[in-house]
């Protein structure tokens, strides 16, 4: 990953100087040859005009979209003013997210490859502070942190910004959007005066225009790299598709698509959470992502989409944001995005380091003015999409599938196999067709129809229930098309019997979390998928009560697989799953 990082952050797709190179920005011999090491000669526009402003000891203001190489347009800058001799934090950079403090840090280290006894130090919450205690104690001259974790070590007094020679802010608007703003106040307050300060916004509100006046002293402002250079590499698309018809349209999209992962772009949690648990229920591997996921669920699901376990992550824009991850091939926007800026900063997850990738935004009919927003945002012309049909997704499948019979055929032994088609009664091209068709999920016209886009998908409720009393007792996710196994009721039954899946087989499970820890179906789809390795199409009907939630599983769990899945967190509490025995019995009301 780091590889793949230096080359966003130090190669540009179009140059603002192709003449100019690393060699003609004054920089130091030792970080001169740690660039050249790395076989990049040529600057990008955010690197060319600000290097030599903060090599000269000026403020800058940058505003830059991501991958635009800001990172080494000021950390290259950064250790020019750090001395590796002393042995203490003189340089602070604040950046909105764990993902992106590390891969900042990441990069900042390696050009700092020929500065012997420098160390650069990323800090973030939801980890232990042990090793960052460690780290701080044992020296470390550069910290790329979280505002809230360098807030918890200042006030601990483990961190001492009192030799800070050089500021960073990276990604100010994101900062300020995610509710940091008073804790940048506090850190910039706490760093020495006569400091060095560097800004990297990708947009410039009013608010970023205040923090600048107040921390920044004569800032230069630098503005390159216009939004239409950083998504030349993605291919933009579009398709009109009434509400109520995305979900449907967009598990098609997926199915399809050879795209190794892809993220689903929503403006809200509880869309996040109704949308992966949709497409879970669709046998898709997804999970959603939000900003109140805990950084630890956050960093399982990264790591998941990283290693080829997740392929679907439906998130809200602040949970993206900082996110690299080569896998990306494909990214949706679910909803429009409200500011032009957002949607290039959700494209630009797809189309990294020069790779290309693919974009595509599903409209309304009364969003389809925006189109032209974008366009005139990007400096691209977007193509209208054709959402495929359930026939085409059979027909990818089947053809997907008839791919690999060279490589089974050549495999052999396949001799029980012919006996028991020679023993049939019905064609062989016919047998080949039916049972193509099962193995793509096709059953065939009866019991409903396949549709199209105009009246595709499932149709997710969520069912509140009370007791005579008026008290809430519950609620239902149902995910399924089919109507007939509608559960309305208080739930019922005798301990030690065990409800089925809907289609007969499984067990309905317990969990320990409900709806006064404000959990929602999708985090817990995500738990029991993610550390049960089961899929989402294995999981049936969820009712989450006040303070448990049960679900139809259509398989017994291991031992194993119970044990791993007991121990994951949802809401803040371990799931400890347990085969469901029923209520027991019942007090009275006094």
């Amino acid at each position: 990953m780091g590889c793949l990082f230096l080359t966003a952050v130090l190669n540009d797709l179009a140059p603002a100087r192709p003449e100019t190179g690393f060699a003609d920005l004054g920089l130091p011999d030792d970080l001169l040859s740690a660039v050249t090491d790395l076989g990049f000669t040529t600057p990008t526009g955010i690197q060319t005009e600000a290097i030599p402003l903060l090599l000269a000891g000026r403020d800058v203001v940058g505003v830059a979209q991501t991958g635009t190489g800001k990172t080494a347009a000021f950390g290259l800058p950064l250790l020019a003013a750090v001395d590796p001799k002393l042995r203490a934090v003189q340089a602070l950079v604040l950046a909105p997210t764990r993902e992106l403090a590390l891969q900042v840090s990441d990069a900042i280290a390696t050009f700092a490859s020929h500065q012997r006894g420098l160390t650069v130090l990323p800090i973030y919450g939801g980890s232990s502070f042990t090793p960052q205690l460690r780290g701080l104690r044992d020296g470390a001259q550069v910290v790329v942190g979280t505002p809230g974790r360098v807030m918890d070590l200042m006030e601990k007094g483990s961190l001492d910004l009192s030799n800070v020679r050089f500021l960073v802010l990276d990604e100010a608007d994101e900062m300020l959007r995610m509710g940091f703003a008073e804790d940048v106040e506090q850190i910039a307050a706490r760093v020495p005066a006569g400091r060095r300060t560097a800004l990297f916004s990708a947009t410039m509100p009013a608010a970023i225009k205040r923090v600048a006046a107040t921390h920044l002293t004569d800032p230069v402002r630098v503005s390159v790299t216009p939004a239409s250079s950083t998504v030349s590499n993605i291919e933009q698309t579009y398709a009109v598709v009434p509400f109520r018809h995305k979900t449907g349209a967009l598990a098609r999209v997926l199915a399809i698509s050879d795209a190794d992962a892809a993220i689903v772009f929503v403006r809200t949690k509880s869309a996040a959470d109704e949308v992966a648990i949709e497409l879970a229920g669709r046998g898709i591997q997804a999970a959603a992502i939000s900003g109140d996921v805990a950084q630890k669920d956050r960093e399982k699901l990264i790591d998941r989409l990283r290693s080829g376990t997740l392929d679907v992550l439906v998130a809200t824009d602040v949970a993206a944001r900082g996110l690299d991850v080569e896998r990306i091939g494909l990214v949706v926007n679910f909803d429009v995005p409200r500011e032009t800026e957002t949607y290039v900063h959700r494209i630009g997850r797809t189309g990294r380091a020069g790779r290309s990738g693919r974009a595509l935004t599903f409209l309304t009919p009364r969003e389809r003015g925006q189109l032209s927003q974008i366009e005139r945002a990007t400096g691209s012309r977007l193509q209208e999409a054709v959402i495929p049909s359930p026939a085409d997704v059979s027909a990818h499948r089947a053809s997907s599938m008839l791919a690999k019979v060279g490589d089974r055929l050549a495999a052999g032994r396949l001799d029980l196999y012919r006996e028991i088609l020679d023993g049939s009664e019905h064609d062989l091209r016919e047998m080949a067709a039916a049972l193509l068709a099962i193995a793509v999920g096709d059953d065939g016209p009866a019991p409903r129809e396949e549709r199209s886009v105009e009246d595709a998908g499932p149709r997710q409720r969520r069912e509140e229930r009370y007791d005579s009393s008026g008290e809430f007792v519950g609620a239902t996710f149902e995910e399924g098309r089919d109507n007939s196994h509608r559960h309305t009721g208080p739930r019922t039954g005798r301990a030690g019997t065990r409800s089925r899946h809907r289609d007969g087989s499984g067990t309905r499970y317990r969990v320990e979390v409900g709806h006064r820890d404000g959990v929602q179906a999708g985090a817990i789809v995500g738990a029991i998928t993610g550390e049960g390795g089961l899929r989402g199409q294995d999981l049936g009907k969820i009712d989450i009560f006040p303070s448990f939630s049960l679900v139809e599983i259509s398989q017994e769990l291991s031992p194993e697989t119970s044990r791993r899945i007991a121990a994951a967190r949802v809401a803040g509490r371990p799931l400890k799953i347990r085969p469901d025995t029923g209520p027991g019995p019942r007090k009275p009301r006094r």
